[in-house]
């Protein structure tokens, strides 16, 4: 297997407020993930978009710990190349934070990601 470099999608915009943090992405027809996952339609994978959230709510909520669970997690529509998309993550009570994919396709993907407290072995 080949080492994938061209691995994130191109901020557009971030806008932040006391709810959260939206992040408006554009993704390259050129990511590493497209190579064939599925070479008559390319999609992007429900583990990489799971992946850029959780990226996301490290950066903006500056959060070092290591992810626990995942809740709730949905895959509505699949995100395909070229496609412009907007990833909110917010914080939620106990310590969970909340992400979902839109764009003018619809919702994408959602779900909650938990992160391990200082009192989880």
């Amino acid at each position: 297997m080949s080492k994938l470099i061209n691995t994130k999608p191109e901020l557009v915009n971030c806008v932040s407020s006391t709810q959260g943090h939206c992040l408006t992405l554009f993704i390259p027809p050129s990511l590493d993930y497209f190579k064939g996952h599925f070479s008559q339609g390319p999609i992007l994978a429900g583990v990489v978009q799971l992946d850029w959230a959780v990226d996301a709510v490290r950066k903006y909520f500056n959060v070092k710990r290591e992810v626990k669970d995942i809740e709730v997690l949905k895959f509505q529509v699949v995100i395909t190349p070229g496609l412009t998309i907007k990833l909110t993550v917010e914080e939620k009570p106990s310590g969970k934070y909340g992400f979902s994919y839109q764009s003018d396709k619809g919702q994408h993907a959602s779900g909650r990601i938990v992160f391990k407290s200082d009192t989880d072995e």
